[in-house]
Formats: structure tokens, C-alpha cells, sequence
């Protein structure tokens, strides 16, 4: 159901390609290597003068995209130091990674196949990984979208000096007692499958003595943070477009607070 809530939208993001390419950011590919297993990783620094935190960014069911790096330029470029993995490292033909994938639906389903406790392994890595980078403030923030929107949230059950966890539209995960940094979501109005956890996860949180701050954007679908900014959707997407604008300004500031 997660897959095919997010796979009615377009495989083509040569327009994210093309704004990568023209980021004025430090961008590079590093290999995270823990046990006998390789993290293939996508990072952005900010142009600022000193140390700043950081921000992983688990990308969508699709793996790691050309959108889900751009995102991740994004945050780089509100000033803070980004790092993507890539979920499907070793995982694809001839052990390549996302990008390896024939089609989209491939990528799909092995995203949904993931192993939960390798996924949090990755994750774990790469956090230690960026948070010993020099550039690095010591603070550390987890987001996601999608797919990546219901692992930032577990992954703040299991990783306990986050700053904060940004949820775009994904579901909490069953166990809340464990969440160690504020949560903050951000939602679509018309992805009544996701949104309907809000109540119950509003009660679960507040019960367990945790943050969640949870926003809902009006006339919104899921994925609304890459269909707001897809040139090639050009009708019926203005709602999408707004709830990106919003979420974006909303973030910010809550990025500023870390």
C-alpha cells in the first residue's frame, strides 16, 4: 500500500538532475563502511563560515533519486550539512545501488523489502559518519519523505542524541515510548491513509510525555514536497505547490531551532 500510495507519480527528475548540477554546493559521494557491509552516501555542505549541524534525509520508496538529492541540496543550502544514503546500496544488479534499478517499480519493491533492523543499521552509520565530519556543529536531525517519512519517525524510537525528527507524510511507527527528540510533521489534506494516524499518534505522544507537532496542508496529495516543485506537472497541482512553499518556510524555521 506505501508503494503504491507513491508510485502514480513521474519516474522522470531530469529537472532535479539539471538543478544539481547547477547548485554552487560541495557536493560527494562516500562510501560508509560497518561490518561487511558498504553505505553508499550523497552529501552536501552549505557555504557558511562556521560549523554547522547535521541533517540526514532518508529518501522516498523510490530509493535515493535525483530528487531525493536535490532535497538534500536544499537543506544544504538553508544552511545545514545534508547526507542521503542510499538505502539500496548492494543491493541492485551487479551490486549497485538505487540508480541500478531497470525500472522504478523495481526500485519500489526492493525498498519494501527491506530488512527494518539493516535499514536502522544504515542509518546508524551514516549518523556516526556525518556527525564526525569536522564542518560538523555535534547536532544531528533526521527527515523524510514518504517511505523515508515513517523511518525518520521509527529511527527517533532508536537513535537517541537526534535534535530533532522531521516526518513528511509517513506513518508513526507502532511503538512511541522510545521517541527521543521532538517530532515534527508535516502532512497532506488529501492522503486520508497517512493523515488519519494523526489523532491517534497526537494521544499516543502526548501520553507518552514526547513532542509532536503535527501540520496538515490543505488540498495537498502525498509527495506534495516533489510535486510542488515538478515542472512537468503543469495542471492541478497548485495545492501541491503551496503546501512545498509552506512546509519549506516551516521547516526553516524549525531547522533554525537545532
Amino acid at each position: 500500500m506505501a508503494a503504491m500510495t507513491c508510485v502514480s507519480l513521474s519516474q522522470a527528475q531530469d529537472w532535479a538532475k539539471e538543478r544539481l548540477g547547477k547548485s554552487p554546493r560541495h557536493q560527494e559521494w562516500v562510501d560508509i563502511k560497518y561490518g561487511n557491509r558498504t553505505v553508499h552516501a550523497f552529501v552536501v555542505y552549505p557555504e557558511v563560515k562556521g560549523k554547522a549541524p547535521a541533517v540526514l534525509v532518508i529518501h522516498e520508496i523510490f530509493g535515493l533519486t535525483d530528487w531525493a538529492r536535490e532535497a538534500a541540496d536544499e537543506v544544504a543550502a538553508a544552511g545545514y550539512i545534508a547526507i542521503a544514503p542510499d538505502l539500496l546500496s548492494g543491493d541492485g544488479p551487479e551490486a549497485g545501488g538505487s540508480s541500478a534499478y531497470a525500472t522504478q517499480d523495481d526500485a519500489v519493491k526492493a525498498v519494501s523489502g527491506l530488512d527494518p533492523d539493516r535499514v536502522t543499521a544504515d542509518l546508524n552509520a551514516t549518523a556516526d559518519y556525518v556527525k564526525k565530519l569536522p564542518a560538523v556543529s555535534g547536532k544531528l536531525a533526521v527527515a523524510g519523505f514518504c517511505w523515508g517519512g515513517g523511518q525518520s519517525f521509527r529511527f527517533a524510537t532508536n537513535r537517541h542524541d537526534l535534535s530533532a525528527a522531521f516526518v513528511f507524510y509517513g506513518p508513526p511507527p507502532k511503538d512511541l515510548s522510545a521517541v527521543s527528540a521532538p517530532v515534527y510533521g508535516f502532512y497532506a489534506g488529501n492522503d486520508a491513509r497517512i493523515s488519519a494516524t494523526i489523532p491517534d499518534t497526537t494521544v499516543a505522544m502526548k501520553a507518552a510525555g514526547k513532542k509532536y507537532d503535527p501540520v496538515v496542508y490543505d488540498g495537498a496529495g502525498h509527495g506534495f514536497m516533489r510535486a510542488g516543485e515538478d515542472p512537468t506537472r503543469t495542471s492541478g497541482n497548485e495545492a501541491n505547490i503551496k503546501a512545498r512553499d509552506d512546509a519549506w518556510a516551516r521547516w526553516k524555521e524549525l531547522l533554525k531551532g537545532l
